[in-house]
Protein backbone atom coordinates (compact mmCIF):
# COMPACT_ATOMS: atom_id res chain seq x y z
CA UNK A 1 0.00 0.00 0.00
CA UNK A 2 1.44 3.74 0.64
CA UNK A 3 4.03 4.81 2.68
CA UNK A 4 4.93 7.13 4.90
CA UNK A 5 1.35 8.83 4.56
CA UNK A 6 0.68 12.52 6.40
CA UNK A 7 -2.43 13.55 8.77
CA UNK A 8 -4.48 14.14 6.14
CA UNK A 9 -4.98 11.51 2.76
CA UNK A 10 -7.65 11.98 0.08
CA UNK A 11 -8.27 10.04 -2.10
CA UNK A 12 -10.19 11.47 -5.34
CA UNK A 13 -10.79 10.87 -9.43
CA UNK A 14 -13.32 10.01 -11.45
CA UNK A 15 -16.37 7.70 -10.28
CA UNK A 16 -15.66 3.94 -10.62
CA UNK A 17 -12.19 4.33 -10.62
CA UNK A 18 -11.94 2.35 -7.17
CA UNK A 19 -11.17 5.09 -4.64
CA UNK A 20 -13.58 3.49 -2.38
CA UNK A 21 -12.04 0.56 -2.33
CA UNK A 22 -8.36 1.94 -1.78
CA UNK A 23 -9.36 4.36 0.52
CA UNK A 24 -11.15 1.44 2.87
CA UNK A 25 -8.10 -1.15 2.14
CA UNK A 26 -5.21 2.19 3.31
CA UNK A 27 -7.80 2.65 6.13
CA UNK A 28 -7.41 -1.12 7.28
CA UNK A 29 -4.11 -1.72 6.62
CA UNK A 30 -3.01 1.47 8.95
CA UNK A 31 -5.18 0.47 11.91
CA UNK A 32 -3.91 -2.80 11.44
CA UNK A 33 -0.29 -1.31 11.77
CA UNK A 34 -1.80 0.29 14.83
CA UNK A 35 -2.58 3.37 13.95
CA UNK A 36 -5.85 5.48 15.14
CA UNK A 37 -7.83 5.82 11.92
CA UNK A 38 -10.52 7.36 11.27
CA UNK A 39 -12.29 7.35 7.38
CA UNK A 40 -14.60 10.07 5.84
CA UNK A 41 -16.39 9.74 2.96
CA UNK A 42 -17.93 13.10 1.30
CA UNK A 43 -19.47 11.61 -1.70
CA UNK A 44 -23.02 12.17 -1.87
CA UNK A 45 -23.04 8.68 -3.13
CA UNK A 46 -21.31 7.08 -0.48
CA UNK A 47 -20.87 3.18 -0.21
CA UNK A 48 -18.59 2.51 2.35
CA UNK A 49 -20.87 0.90 4.79
CA UNK A 50 -21.32 -1.55 2.14
CA UNK A 51 -17.91 -2.37 1.36
CA UNK A 52 -17.75 -3.04 5.58
CA UNK A 53 -21.28 -4.39 5.19
CA UNK A 54 -22.41 -2.04 8.23
CA UNK A 55 -24.63 0.41 8.43
CA UNK A 56 -22.50 3.78 9.53
CA UNK A 57 -23.72 7.22 8.19
CA UNK A 58 -23.40 10.79 9.41
CA UNK A 59 -21.84 9.96 12.86
CA UNK A 60 -18.57 7.98 13.52
CA UNK A 61 -18.86 4.37 13.80
CA UNK A 62 -15.97 2.07 15.04
CA UNK A 63 -15.61 -0.82 12.47
CA UNK A 64 -15.99 -4.29 13.87
CA UNK A 65 -12.76 -6.46 14.17
CA UNK A 66 -10.53 -3.55 13.24
CA UNK A 67 -10.68 -2.11 16.59
CA UNK A 68 -7.94 1.01 15.64
CA UNK A 69 -10.91 1.82 12.40
CA UNK A 70 -13.26 4.25 12.89
CA UNK A 71 -15.82 5.83 9.49
CA UNK A 72 -17.99 8.22 9.35
CA UNK A 73 -20.32 9.13 6.08
CA UNK A 74 -20.90 12.61 5.80
CA UNK A 75 -24.97 12.86 5.03
CA UNK A 76 -25.61 16.13 2.54
CA UNK A 77 -29.53 15.47 3.41
CA UNK A 78 -28.81 15.22 7.00
CA UNK A 79 -26.00 18.31 7.14
CA UNK A 80 -28.59 20.26 4.89
CA UNK A 81 -30.87 20.16 7.48
CA UNK A 82 -28.84 20.81 10.58
CA UNK A 83 -27.46 23.78 8.63
CA UNK A 84 -31.02 24.96 8.09
CA UNK A 85 -32.12 24.70 11.72
CA UNK A 86 -29.09 26.52 13.06
CA UNK A 87 -30.09 29.69 10.72
CA UNK A 88 -33.42 28.71 10.79
CA UNK A 89 -33.74 28.05 14.71
CA UNK A 90 -33.16 31.09 16.46
CA UNK A 91 -35.73 33.28 14.38
CA UNK A 92 -38.55 30.84 13.65
CA UNK A 93 -40.25 31.93 16.92
CA UNK A 94 -39.89 36.03 15.69
CA UNK A 95 -40.51 36.51 12.05
CA UNK A 96 -44.21 36.27 10.61
CA UNK A 97 -45.11 32.88 8.87
CA UNK A 98 -44.59 34.27 5.56
CA UNK A 99 -41.29 35.49 5.87
CA UNK A 100 -40.23 32.45 7.46
CA UNK A 101 -41.52 30.42 4.65
CA UNK A 102 -39.73 32.47 2.57
CA UNK A 103 -36.81 32.02 4.06
CA UNK A 104 -37.42 28.29 4.05
CA UNK A 105 -37.66 27.98 0.60
CA UNK A 106 -34.54 29.64 -0.20
CA UNK A 107 -32.89 26.71 2.15
CA UNK A 108 -34.32 24.15 0.04
CA UNK A 109 -31.97 23.80 -3.04
CA UNK A 110 -29.34 21.31 -3.72
CA UNK A 111 -26.72 24.81 -2.99
CA UNK A 112 -27.51 24.14 0.44
CA UNK A 113 -27.00 20.75 0.73
CA UNK A 114 -23.83 21.10 -1.00
CA UNK A 115 -22.79 24.27 1.71
CA UNK A 116 -24.00 22.42 4.44
CA UNK A 117 -21.45 18.98 3.64
CA UNK A 118 -18.93 21.79 2.78
CA UNK A 119 -19.32 23.12 6.45
CA UNK A 120 -18.34 19.77 8.13
CA UNK A 121 -15.68 18.91 5.94
CA UNK A 122 -14.07 22.22 7.07
CA UNK A 123 -14.45 21.21 10.63
CA UNK A 124 -12.90 17.70 10.24
CA UNK A 125 -9.92 19.66 9.13
CA UNK A 126 -9.60 22.44 11.78
CA UNK A 127 -11.42 20.52 14.89
CA UNK A 128 -8.15 20.00 17.27
CA UNK A 129 -9.59 17.49 19.78
CA UNK A 130 -10.38 15.20 16.14
CA UNK A 131 -7.21 15.50 14.84
CA UNK A 132 -4.98 14.39 18.10
CA UNK A 133 -7.28 11.75 18.48
CA UNK A 134 -6.39 9.91 15.39
CA UNK A 135 -2.76 9.64 14.28
CA UNK A 136 -5.01 9.67 10.14
CA UNK A 137 -8.15 11.02 9.02
CA UNK A 138 -8.46 9.46 5.65
CA UNK A 139 -11.03 11.00 3.07
CA UNK A 140 -13.13 8.76 0.27
CA UNK A 141 -14.25 11.98 -1.88
CA UNK A 142 -16.74 12.32 -4.39
CA UNK A 143 -16.17 11.65 -8.11
CA UNK A 144 -13.69 14.58 -9.94
CA UNK A 145 -16.06 17.37 -10.60
CA UNK A 146 -17.93 17.56 -7.44
CA UNK A 147 -14.26 17.24 -5.37
CA UNK A 148 -12.51 20.02 -7.49
CA UNK A 149 -15.62 22.44 -6.12
CA UNK A 150 -15.41 20.99 -3.18
CA UNK A 151 -11.89 21.79 -2.27
CA UNK A 152 -12.24 25.15 -3.82
CA UNK A 153 -14.61 26.03 -1.44
CA UNK A 154 -12.55 26.98 1.33
CA UNK A 155 -10.45 29.59 -0.52
CA UNK A 156 -13.35 30.61 -2.63
CA UNK A 157 -15.44 31.71 0.49
CA UNK A 158 -12.60 33.00 2.64
CA UNK A 159 -11.77 35.36 -0.42
CA UNK A 160 -15.42 36.31 -0.87
CA UNK A 161 -15.57 37.04 2.54
CA UNK A 162 -12.21 38.76 2.41
CA UNK A 163 -13.38 41.08 -0.58
CA UNK A 164 -16.24 41.93 1.88
CA UNK A 165 -19.03 39.80 0.14
CA UNK A 166 -22.03 40.16 1.78
CA UNK A 167 -23.12 36.99 2.69
CA UNK A 168 -26.73 37.57 4.26
CA UNK A 169 -27.71 38.44 1.08
CA UNK A 170 -26.81 35.04 -0.63
CA UNK A 171 -29.71 33.32 1.02
CA UNK A 172 -28.11 29.80 1.98
CA UNK A 173 -24.54 31.55 2.66
CA UNK A 174 -25.95 33.36 5.18
CA UNK A 175 -23.41 32.93 8.44
CA UNK A 176 -20.38 31.91 6.75
CA UNK A 177 -18.68 35.17 8.40
CA UNK A 178 -18.75 33.45 11.36
CA UNK A 179 -16.61 30.62 9.66
CA UNK A 180 -13.82 33.25 8.67
CA UNK A 181 -11.00 31.75 10.49
CA UNK A 182 -12.19 28.42 10.14
CA UNK A 183 -11.85 28.46 6.42
CA UNK A 184 -8.04 29.97 6.53
CA UNK A 185 -7.41 27.43 8.76
CA UNK A 186 -8.70 24.50 6.23
CA UNK A 187 -7.49 26.34 3.03
CA UNK A 188 -3.73 26.33 5.13
CA UNK A 189 -4.39 22.86 5.59
CA UNK A 190 -4.76 21.17 2.45
CA UNK A 191 -1.66 23.67 0.83
CA UNK A 192 0.35 22.09 3.35
CA UNK A 193 2.43 18.92 2.29
CA UNK A 194 3.46 17.94 5.78
CA UNK A 195 -0.09 17.46 6.39
CA UNK A 196 -1.94 16.73 3.24
CA UNK A 197 -1.46 14.34 0.54
CA UNK A 198 -3.80 14.13 -2.17
CA UNK A 199 -3.62 10.37 -3.97
CA UNK A 200 -4.67 10.77 -7.47
CA UNK A 201 -6.93 7.55 -8.39
CA UNK A 202 -7.82 6.36 -12.23
CA UNK A 203 -7.60 3.50 -14.04
CA UNK A 204 -4.98 2.22 -16.88
CA UNK A 205 -7.13 4.01 -19.74
CA UNK A 206 -6.32 7.25 -21.64
CA UNK A 207 -9.61 8.96 -20.83
CA UNK A 208 -9.03 8.02 -16.89
CA UNK A 209 -5.74 9.14 -17.05
CA UNK A 210 -6.27 12.67 -19.15
CA UNK A 211 -9.02 13.50 -16.10
CA UNK A 212 -6.26 12.64 -13.76
CA UNK A 213 -3.78 14.56 -15.53
CA UNK A 214 -6.71 17.68 -15.44
CA UNK A 215 -7.41 17.24 -11.88
CA UNK A 216 -4.09 17.17 -11.05
CA UNK A 217 -3.78 21.19 -12.54
CA UNK A 218 -6.92 21.86 -10.78
CA UNK A 219 -5.61 21.28 -7.56
CA UNK A 220 -2.07 22.46 -8.38
CA UNK A 221 -3.42 25.91 -9.18
CA UNK A 222 -5.47 25.98 -5.73
CA UNK A 223 -2.24 25.28 -4.04
CA UNK A 224 -2.64 21.11 -3.48
CA UNK A 225 1.11 20.09 -4.97
CA UNK A 226 1.41 17.01 -2.45
CA UNK A 227 0.22 14.50 -4.93
CA UNK A 228 0.59 10.78 -5.75
CA UNK A 229 -1.05 8.59 -8.67
CA UNK A 230 -2.50 5.31 -8.31
CA UNK A 231 -2.84 3.26 -11.25
CA UNK A 232 -6.02 0.50 -10.38
CA UNK A 233 -6.97 -2.67 -11.88
CA UNK A 234 -3.77 -2.98 -14.30
CA UNK A 235 -4.08 -6.34 -16.09
CA UNK A 236 -1.09 -8.38 -14.75
CA UNK A 237 1.10 -9.51 -18.09
CA UNK A 238 1.09 -13.29 -18.35
CA UNK A 239 2.30 -15.95 -20.95
CA UNK A 240 -1.23 -16.78 -21.62
CA UNK A 241 -2.82 -16.49 -25.16
CA UNK A 242 -6.55 -15.20 -24.84
CA UNK A 243 -7.54 -12.50 -27.33
CA UNK A 244 -9.54 -10.11 -25.04
CA UNK A 245 -6.67 -10.39 -22.37
CA UNK A 246 -4.12 -9.29 -24.74
CA UNK A 247 -5.87 -6.16 -26.02
CA UNK A 248 -6.94 -4.94 -22.06
CA UNK A 249 -2.96 -5.42 -21.99
CA UNK A 250 -2.08 -3.54 -25.01
CA UNK A 251 -4.56 -0.99 -24.21
CA UNK A 252 -3.50 -0.27 -20.95
CA UNK A 253 0.30 -0.26 -21.61
CA UNK A 254 -0.36 2.08 -24.52
CA UNK A 255 -2.13 4.63 -22.08
CA UNK A 256 0.42 4.51 -19.53
CA UNK A 257 2.87 5.25 -21.70
CA UNK A 258 1.01 8.48 -22.87
CA UNK A 259 0.40 10.35 -20.24
CA UNK A 260 1.44 13.51 -19.61
CA UNK A 261 4.66 14.77 -17.92
CA UNK A 262 3.06 16.25 -15.40
CA UNK A 263 1.75 13.30 -14.22
CA UNK A 264 4.38 10.82 -15.44
CA UNK A 265 6.47 13.41 -12.75
CA UNK A 266 4.38 12.00 -9.72
CA UNK A 267 5.00 9.19 -7.17
CA UNK A 268 3.34 6.37 -8.47
CA UNK A 269 1.94 2.95 -7.25
CA UNK A 270 -0.25 0.69 -9.67
CA UNK A 271 -2.86 -2.13 -8.12
CA UNK A 272 -3.52 -5.35 -10.46
CA UNK A 273 -6.78 -6.31 -11.36
CA UNK A 274 -8.34 -8.71 -8.58
CA UNK A 275 -10.15 -11.86 -9.07
CA UNK A 276 -12.55 -10.59 -6.45
CA UNK A 277 -15.17 -8.19 -5.75
CA UNK A 278 -13.24 -5.71 -3.27
CA UNK A 279 -16.09 -5.88 -0.53
CA UNK A 280 -15.63 -7.40 3.27
CA UNK A 281 -12.28 -7.01 5.60
CA UNK A 282 -10.87 -10.22 3.90
CA UNK A 283 -11.09 -9.43 0.61
CA UNK A 284 -9.40 -5.73 1.51
CA UNK A 285 -6.71 -6.93 3.35
CA UNK A 286 -5.67 -9.10 0.14
CA UNK A 287 -5.05 -6.02 -1.53
CA UNK A 288 -1.45 -6.29 0.40
CA UNK A 289 -1.16 -9.61 -1.23
CA UNK A 290 0.09 -10.02 -5.17
CA UNK A 291 -1.84 -11.45 -7.62
CA UNK A 292 -1.45 -14.50 -8.73
CA UNK A 293 -2.79 -16.02 -12.25
CA UNK A 294 -5.81 -17.88 -11.52
CA UNK A 295 -5.80 -21.36 -12.67
CA UNK A 296 -9.00 -22.66 -11.68
CA UNK A 297 -10.78 -25.39 -13.31
CA UNK A 298 -14.11 -24.14 -11.75
CA UNK A 299 -16.42 -23.99 -14.39
CA UNK A 300 -18.06 -19.88 -15.61
CA UNK A 301 -21.67 -20.10 -14.06
CA UNK A 302 -23.69 -20.25 -17.65
CA UNK A 303 -25.76 -16.67 -18.58
CA UNK A 304 -28.32 -17.43 -21.27
CA UNK A 305 -29.73 -15.31 -23.44
CA UNK A 306 -28.63 -11.66 -22.12
CA UNK A 307 -30.03 -9.65 -24.07
CA UNK A 308 -28.54 -6.97 -26.39
CA UNK A 309 -28.40 -3.32 -26.35
CA UNK A 310 -30.35 -3.27 -29.93
CA UNK A 311 -33.48 -4.85 -28.18
CA UNK A 312 -33.56 -1.28 -25.91
CA UNK A 313 -33.18 0.69 -29.03
CA UNK A 314 -36.23 -1.00 -31.13
CA UNK A 315 -38.42 0.14 -28.27
CA UNK A 316 -37.03 3.65 -27.73
CA UNK A 317 -37.57 3.58 -32.11
CA UNK A 318 -41.28 2.99 -31.34
CA UNK A 319 -42.22 6.33 -30.36
CA UNK A 320 -40.31 8.43 -33.41
CA UNK A 321 -39.21 11.20 -30.60
CA UNK A 322 -38.14 11.67 -26.52
CA UNK A 323 -35.92 12.39 -24.57
CA UNK A 324 -33.00 8.82 -23.76
CA UNK A 325 -30.67 10.10 -20.63
CA UNK A 326 -28.14 7.73 -19.54
CA UNK A 327 -27.52 8.05 -15.57
CA UNK A 328 -25.46 6.06 -13.56
CA UNK A 329 -22.29 6.60 -11.75
CA UNK A 330 -18.70 7.96 -13.21
CA UNK A 331 -16.57 5.44 -14.97
CA UNK A 332 -19.64 3.11 -16.21
CA UNK A 333 -19.58 4.02 -19.57
CA UNK A 334 -22.32 6.50 -19.92
CA UNK A 335 -20.74 8.39 -22.69
CA UNK A 336 -20.24 5.28 -24.63
CA UNK A 337 -23.66 3.64 -24.35
CA UNK A 338 -25.17 7.32 -25.01
CA UNK A 339 -23.30 7.94 -28.08
CA UNK A 340 -24.27 4.06 -29.43
CA UNK A 341 -27.81 4.86 -29.00
CA UNK A 342 -27.81 7.96 -30.75
CA UNK A 343 -26.05 6.62 -33.76
CA UNK A 344 -27.87 3.87 -33.68
CA UNK A 345 -31.14 5.76 -34.41
CA UNK A 346 -29.33 8.54 -36.34
CA UNK A 347 -28.45 5.17 -38.72
CA UNK A 348 -32.22 4.38 -38.71
CA UNK A 349 -32.90 7.73 -40.77
CA UNK A 350 -34.22 9.92 -37.12
CA UNK A 351 -32.65 13.40 -36.60
CA UNK A 352 -30.95 13.05 -33.30
CA UNK A 353 -29.16 15.47 -31.22
CA UNK A 354 -26.63 13.90 -28.83
CA UNK A 355 -25.71 16.33 -25.63
CA UNK A 356 -23.95 15.83 -22.56
CA UNK A 357 -24.12 17.85 -19.43
CA UNK A 358 -20.79 16.11 -17.76
CA UNK A 359 -17.76 18.40 -17.97
CA UNK A 360 -15.45 15.22 -18.10
CA UNK A 361 -17.39 13.55 -21.15
CA UNK A 362 -15.45 12.99 -24.43
CA UNK A 363 -18.25 12.41 -27.15
CA UNK A 364 -16.39 14.03 -30.17
CA UNK A 365 -13.37 11.38 -29.41
CA UNK A 366 -16.08 8.21 -28.99
CA UNK A 367 -17.71 9.62 -32.01
CA UNK A 368 -14.55 10.09 -34.22
CA UNK A 369 -16.23 12.42 -37.10
CA UNK A 370 -19.44 13.54 -38.53
CA UNK A 371 -22.13 11.37 -38.92
CA UNK A 372 -25.22 11.78 -40.71
CA UNK A 373 -28.59 12.81 -38.93
CA UNK A 374 -26.54 13.20 -35.91
CA UNK A 375 -25.99 16.93 -34.19
CA UNK A 376 -23.81 16.68 -31.19
CA UNK A 377 -23.74 19.83 -28.82
CA UNK A 378 -22.16 19.99 -24.63
CA UNK A 379 -23.84 22.09 -21.95
CA UNK A 380 -20.50 24.13 -20.93
CA UNK A 381 -21.05 24.83 -17.34
CA UNK A 382 -18.48 27.53 -17.50
CA UNK A 383 -20.23 28.70 -20.79
CA UNK A 384 -23.90 28.56 -19.88
CA UNK A 385 -22.57 30.37 -16.23
CA UNK A 386 -21.04 33.61 -17.90
CA UNK A 387 -24.28 33.55 -20.16
CA UNK A 388 -26.72 34.10 -17.19
CA UNK A 389 -24.47 36.52 -15.58
CA UNK A 390 -24.16 38.58 -18.65
CA UNK A 391 -28.13 38.36 -19.23
CA UNK A 392 -28.85 39.30 -15.35
CA UNK A 393 -26.59 42.25 -15.46
CA UNK A 394 -27.96 43.64 -18.76
CA UNK A 395 -31.53 43.46 -17.03
CA UNK A 396 -32.04 43.52 -13.74
CA UNK A 397 -28.70 45.38 -13.44
CA UNK A 398 -29.05 47.83 -15.90
CA UNK A 399 -31.61 50.06 -13.56
CA UNK A 400 -29.30 49.99 -10.63
CA UNK A 401 -26.92 52.33 -9.32
CA UNK A 402 -23.25 51.50 -8.89
CA UNK A 403 -23.81 50.03 -5.16
CA UNK A 404 -26.34 48.29 -6.59
CA UNK A 405 -24.77 46.30 -9.29
CA UNK A 406 -21.58 45.75 -6.89
CA UNK A 407 -24.21 43.52 -4.72
CA UNK A 408 -25.74 41.71 -8.06
CA UNK A 409 -22.53 40.84 -9.18
CA UNK A 410 -21.20 39.25 -5.63
CA UNK A 411 -24.48 37.33 -5.25
CA UNK A 412 -23.52 35.70 -8.90
CA UNK A 413 -20.44 34.93 -7.77
CA UNK A 414 -22.07 31.81 -5.68
CA UNK A 415 -22.04 28.54 -6.75
CA UNK A 416 -25.36 28.66 -6.85
CA UNK A 417 -25.67 30.58 -10.10
CA UNK A 418 -23.54 27.98 -11.97
CA UNK A 419 -26.44 25.76 -10.75
CA UNK A 420 -29.37 28.23 -12.14
CA UNK A 421 -27.45 28.64 -15.69
CA UNK A 422 -27.04 24.74 -16.28
CA UNK A 423 -30.86 24.03 -15.72
CA UNK A 424 -32.07 26.67 -17.77
CA UNK A 425 -29.84 25.41 -20.60
CA UNK A 426 -30.90 21.37 -19.37
CA UNK A 427 -34.68 22.81 -19.75
CA UNK A 428 -34.05 23.82 -23.53
CA UNK A 429 -33.07 20.85 -24.42
CA UNK A 430 -35.52 18.84 -22.61
CA UNK A 431 -37.47 20.92 -24.94
CA UNK A 432 -36.11 20.02 -28.05
CA UNK A 433 -37.56 16.44 -27.39
CA UNK A 434 -40.78 17.26 -28.15
CA UNK A 435 -39.99 17.33 -31.84
CA UNK A 436 -36.88 14.66 -32.33
CA UNK A 437 -34.96 12.48 -30.69
CA UNK A 438 -32.61 13.76 -27.75
CA UNK A 439 -29.89 11.51 -26.20
CA UNK A 440 -28.32 13.14 -23.55
CA UNK A 441 -24.75 11.81 -21.94
CA UNK A 442 -25.76 12.99 -18.01
CA UNK A 443 -22.96 13.90 -15.71
CA UNK A 444 -21.80 11.04 -12.67
CA UNK A 445 -25.15 10.51 -10.26
CA UNK A 446 -24.06 13.29 -7.66
CA UNK A 447 -24.18 16.02 -10.10
CA UNK A 448 -27.29 14.58 -11.78
CA UNK A 449 -28.96 14.92 -8.98
CA UNK A 450 -28.13 18.10 -7.57
CA UNK A 451 -29.58 18.77 -11.27
CA UNK A 452 -32.73 16.88 -10.90
CA UNK A 453 -33.48 18.69 -7.99
CA UNK A 454 -32.77 22.04 -9.01
CA UNK A 455 -35.63 20.86 -11.87
CA UNK A 456 -37.85 19.70 -8.96
CA UNK A 457 -37.52 23.31 -7.25
CA UNK A 458 -38.22 24.81 -10.74
CA UNK A 459 -41.67 22.72 -11.06
CA UNK A 460 -42.95 23.42 -7.40
CA UNK A 461 -42.34 27.09 -7.98
CA UNK A 462 -44.18 27.40 -10.82
CA UNK A 463 -46.95 24.84 -9.80
CA UNK A 464 -47.55 27.34 -6.74
CA UNK A 465 -47.60 30.62 -8.72
CA UNK A 466 -49.84 28.98 -11.23
CA UNK A 467 -53.00 30.58 -12.31
CA UNK A 468 -56.39 28.24 -12.94
CA UNK A 469 -55.60 29.28 -16.65
CA UNK A 470 -52.55 27.69 -16.72
CA UNK A 471 -53.32 24.11 -16.05
CA UNK A 472 -51.78 23.21 -19.87
CA UNK A 473 -48.24 24.39 -18.32
CA UNK A 474 -45.74 21.88 -18.63
CA UNK A 475 -42.43 21.86 -17.10
CA UNK A 476 -39.35 20.65 -17.44
CA UNK A 477 -40.05 17.74 -14.69
CA UNK A 478 -43.30 17.19 -15.81
CA UNK A 479 -41.78 15.82 -19.13
CA UNK A 480 -38.74 14.11 -16.99
CA UNK A 481 -41.67 12.32 -15.07
CA UNK A 482 -43.72 11.47 -19.02
CA UNK A 483 -42.36 8.10 -19.92
CA UNK A 484 -43.61 8.68 -23.04
CA UNK A 485 -41.66 12.08 -23.40
CA UNK A 486 -38.41 10.82 -21.24
CA UNK A 487 -36.49 7.25 -21.23
CA UNK A 488 -34.15 6.73 -18.63
CA UNK A 489 -31.33 3.86 -18.82
CA UNK A 490 -29.47 3.79 -15.94
CA UNK A 491 -25.69 2.22 -17.27
CA UNK A 492 -23.64 0.22 -14.57
CA UNK A 493 -21.16 -2.47 -14.54
CA UNK A 494 -21.88 -5.87 -13.47
CA UNK A 495 -20.33 -5.44 -9.79
CA UNK A 496 -21.09 -5.53 -6.44
CA UNK A 497 -20.84 -1.81 -5.70
CA UNK A 498 -21.51 -0.23 -8.59
CA UNK A 499 -25.13 -2.18 -8.76
CA UNK A 500 -25.56 -1.02 -5.19
CA UNK A 501 -25.33 3.12 -6.58
CA UNK A 502 -27.27 2.10 -9.59
CA UNK A 503 -30.07 0.79 -6.89
CA UNK A 504 -30.22 3.87 -4.76
CA UNK A 505 -29.88 6.21 -7.96
CA UNK A 506 -33.57 4.17 -8.90
CA UNK A 507 -34.78 4.66 -5.79
CA UNK A 508 -33.84 8.48 -5.73
CA UNK A 509 -35.41 9.08 -9.09
CA UNK A 510 -38.65 7.12 -7.72
CA UNK A 511 -38.97 9.62 -5.33
CA UNK A 512 -38.94 11.98 -7.46
CA UNK A 513 -41.78 10.16 -9.75
CA UNK A 514 -39.36 9.58 -12.48
CA UNK A 515 -39.69 5.53 -13.35
CA UNK A 516 -36.25 4.47 -14.87
CA UNK A 517 -36.88 2.87 -18.42
CA UNK A 518 -34.32 0.50 -18.72
CA UNK A 519 -30.80 -0.60 -17.12
CA UNK A 520 -27.83 -1.27 -19.46
CA UNK A 521 -25.05 -3.38 -17.57
CA UNK A 522 -22.08 -2.84 -19.34
CA UNK A 523 -18.15 -3.94 -20.32
CA UNK A 524 -19.35 -7.61 -18.92
CA UNK A 525 -16.86 -10.40 -18.49
CA UNK A 526 -19.72 -12.69 -18.48
CA UNK A 527 -21.04 -12.31 -21.71
CA UNK A 528 -17.71 -12.53 -23.74
CA UNK A 529 -15.28 -15.72 -24.23
CA UNK A 530 -12.65 -14.88 -22.53
CA UNK A 531 -10.83 -18.18 -21.56
CA UNK A 532 -7.95 -16.36 -19.33
CA UNK A 533 -8.33 -17.48 -15.73
CA UNK A 534 -8.20 -13.97 -14.07
CA UNK A 535 -11.16 -12.70 -16.54
CA UNK A 536 -12.74 -15.95 -16.23
CA UNK A 537 -12.79 -15.46 -12.16
CA UNK A 538 -14.04 -12.16 -12.35
CA UNK A 539 -16.69 -13.00 -14.94
CA UNK A 540 -17.93 -15.36 -12.25
CA UNK A 541 -18.49 -12.64 -10.02
CA UNK A 542 -20.75 -10.75 -12.65
CA UNK A 543 -23.58 -13.57 -12.80
CA UNK A 544 -24.75 -12.68 -9.41
CA UNK A 545 -25.27 -9.12 -10.08
CA UNK A 546 -26.81 -9.16 -13.99
CA UNK A 547 -29.37 -11.85 -11.90
CA UNK A 548 -29.96 -9.45 -9.44
CA UNK A 549 -30.75 -6.73 -12.18
CA UNK A 550 -32.88 -9.02 -14.13
CA UNK A 551 -35.10 -10.79 -11.50
CA UNK A 552 -34.76 -7.56 -8.71
CA UNK A 553 -34.03 -4.49 -10.78
CA UNK A 554 -35.92 -3.96 -13.65
CA UNK A 555 -38.36 -4.99 -16.33
CA UNK A 556 -36.28 -4.20 -19.33
CA UNK A 557 -32.32 -4.53 -19.48
CA UNK A 558 -29.73 -5.20 -21.56
CA UNK A 559 -26.26 -6.47 -21.06
CA UNK A 560 -22.97 -4.97 -23.47
CA UNK A 561 -20.08 -7.29 -23.41
CA UNK A 562 -16.72 -5.84 -22.99
CA UNK A 563 -14.79 -5.39 -25.90
CA UNK A 564 -11.47 -6.05 -27.42
CA UNK A 565 -11.02 -2.57 -28.92
CA UNK A 566 -12.55 0.68 -28.13
CA UNK A 567 -16.19 1.73 -29.61
CA UNK A 568 -14.77 4.57 -31.01
CA UNK A 569 -16.73 5.60 -34.38
CA UNK A 570 -19.76 5.10 -36.05
CA UNK A 571 -19.28 1.42 -36.83
CA UNK A 572 -18.27 -0.25 -33.46
CA UNK A 573 -20.64 1.79 -32.22
CA UNK A 574 -23.72 0.21 -34.09
CA UNK A 575 -21.20 -3.16 -33.30
CA UNK A 576 -21.74 -2.70 -29.74
CA UNK A 577 -25.44 -1.94 -29.73
CA UNK A 578 -25.70 -5.04 -31.98
CA UNK A 579 -23.97 -7.31 -29.49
Amino acid sequence: MFKNLPKFVFFTGKGGVGKTSLACATSVNLADDGKRVLLVSTDPASNVGQVFDIKIGNHITLIADVPNLEALEIDPEAAAEEYRERIIGPIRNTLPEKALASIQEQLSGACTTEIAAFDEFTALLTDQALIERYDHIIFDTAPTGHTIRLLKLPGAWSGFLESGGDASCLGPLAGLEKQRERYVTAVESLSNADLTRLILVTRPRTSSLSEAARTYRELADIGIQNQHLAINGVMPEDALVDPLADSMIGREVDAINGISTALASLPQTRFYLRPENLVGLDALRRMNQPVETLRSDAPRRALDNLPPLSRLVDDIEADGKGLVMTMGKGGVGKTTIAAAVAVELAARGHEVLLTTTDPAAHLTETLAGDIDNLEVSRIDPEVETQVYRDHIMATRGASLDAQGRKMLEEDLRSPCTEEIAVFQAFSRVIRAAGRKFVVMDTAPTGHTLLLLDATGSYHRDILRHASETSARMVTPMMRLQDPSQTKVLIVTLPETTPVLEAARLQEDLKRAEITPYAWVVNASLAATETTHPLLVARAATEASEITRVQEALSLRYAVVPMLAEDPVGANKLRALVAG
